[in-house]
């Protein structure tokens, strides 16, 4: 198979995949825009409850990635019977793990006052989580579905289930968080039930889609029956994904505890930035998920040379979003920060200030930000999940943490010092990630 060929293929998976993941960031933003016009502290009580709902997702989310290398090596072998096993697995554990987190979300009321958050805050979070926790079903119910589905190359359908889902989820947020339509003025507990209605018709939609056009499969049959071995190997798989996934979502919490170390001007300005620059990470996870699935493929077809090159073209895919990004940054940041913030802003001024700083810091960020995520999707291709862990975990923690605060504090330089460190340590992962595929990509036999 020729570069043109690999080119095609993994634009046609990462494409539809890049467009499900911006619609699933725009959800998360349409509720806080919603919420930021009905009441500020209603915004500051839905932050405060979906940062702990996120941290529990992503951990329970690495269940379902582990899905999609899998799948995507037994349908290329033909192991009709693996696939359906380790999807209906990764959805039993999926549903413990919800189970699982559950009373934390029903009582979170004490657990957001012992943090030493205000009263009104806690209470509204808590509000927020007693309806919004319920959603953790369909949410992980929904990743497994679209990892058995990227698993088999269909990508496209999860891309019209999450735009979907982004027009009802902006609709139910407007009619219950407002009022209008004679419905109900529900406030933060309407962008609660909101979520939950969008996720469980993604769910239900994309799971329907999967029934009707993948019958050989029969994955939702005889669902209850356990199959002790192929949970045992989703379990292998995916906690270690969701703890590497957690190490790195530390690494960007810890950098915002620090920014508001610095005052509430250099927070809001990391804020935005982290706006800017997660819509970009979109593209380079969206061809990262779409390499897993070409990697996981060729390693069914005990294809070396097309793994190899199914990774160097997702590779340079990645870079060709990069570099133009990165110019962007460096030459046009007073206008990209200028979206986030009103005309009559008083500290506006102070906050483009420090955020085209901090956009300068992100050029190089996302260059290296952009090899570690494309170099997990390899490795997640190959089911190597352990050794990711521990190099995210050490590279986030032992060195990007650390570091941040080493450059930003007693360094003197502030926030601008803060980024440079995490991008010291995602530089670290980087390095150490690709060299860690690059020679598990030489052993594997053709």
């Amino acid at each position: 198979m020729d570069f043109s060929t690999h080119i095609r293929r993994t634009l046609a998976l990462g494409v539809p995949l890049i467009g499900s993941l911006v619609a699933q960031m725009a959800i998360q933003l349409t509720d806080a825009v919603m919420l930021g016009r009905y009441d500020v502290v209603a915004l500051a009580g839905q932050v405060l409850g979906s940062t702990l709902f996120t941290l529990a997702l992503l951990f329970g989310s690495g269940f379902g990635w582990a899905v999609t290398p899998v799948v995507a090596e037994a349908d290329a072998r033909g192991q009709v019977t693996d696939v359906r096993r380790v999807t209906r697995m990764a959805l039993w554990l999926s549903a413990g793990f919800g189970a699982l987190v559950m009373p934390l979300f029903l009582l979170s009321g004490p657990v957001f006052l012992a943090m030493g958050q205000e009263p009104e805050t806690a209470r509204i979070a808590a509000q927020y989580l007693f309806v919004q926790g319920w959603s953790i079903f369909p949410a992980l119910g929904l990743m497994v579905v679209r990892a058995y589905l990227s698993g088999l190359g269909r990508t496209r359908a999860q891309f019209w289930a999450m735009t979907a889902a982004l027009v009802l989820n902006g609709l139910v947020n407007y009619a219950l968080i407002f009022g209008a339509w004679g419905a109900p003025e529900l406030g933060v507990t309407g962008a609660a039930i909101g979520s939950v209605v969008s996720t469980g018709a993604a769910f239900g939609a994309l799971a329907i889609y999967a029934a009707l056009t993948t019958p050989e499969h029969a994955i939702f049959a005889r669902l209850w029956r356990p199959d002790w071995s192929a949970m045992g190997r989703v379990f292998a798989l995916g906690w270690p994904i969701g703890l590497a996934t957690l190490a790195e979502a530390g690494l960007f919490s810890a950098s915002a505890v620090m920014m508001g170390w610095l005052g509430t001007v250099p927070l809001a300005a990391h804020g935005i930035a982290m706006q800017i620059i997660s819509v970009i990470f979109m593209a380079h996870l969206g061809l990262s998920q779409a390499a897993t699935i070409r990697v996981g493929n060729a390693l069914g077809r005990d294809d070396a040379a097309g793994l190899q090159r199914a990774a160097s073209v997702a590779l340079w895919l990645s870079a060709g979003v990069a570099v133009p990004t990165l110019v962007v940054l460096v030459v046009l940041p007073e206008p990209l920060i200028g979206l986030f913030l009103g005309a009559d802003e008083q500290s506006r001024a102070a906050v483009v200030a420090m955020g085209i700083g901090l956009l300068a810091a992100a050029a190089a960020f996302q260059l290296v930000d952009a090899a570690q995520v494309m170099a997990m999707g390899f490795l997640r291709g190959l089911q190597d999940t352990r050794g990711p862990m521990w190099i995210a975990s050490l590279s986030y923690w032992v060195i990007g943490i650390p570091l941040a605060y080493l450059l930003g504090f007693p360094g003197g330089m502030g926030g601008v010092g803060v980024w440079l460190g995490m991008a010291g340590g995602l530089s670290v992962a980087a390095v150490a990630l690709q060299r860690r595929f690059w020679r598990l990509a030489a052993k594997v036999e053709g």
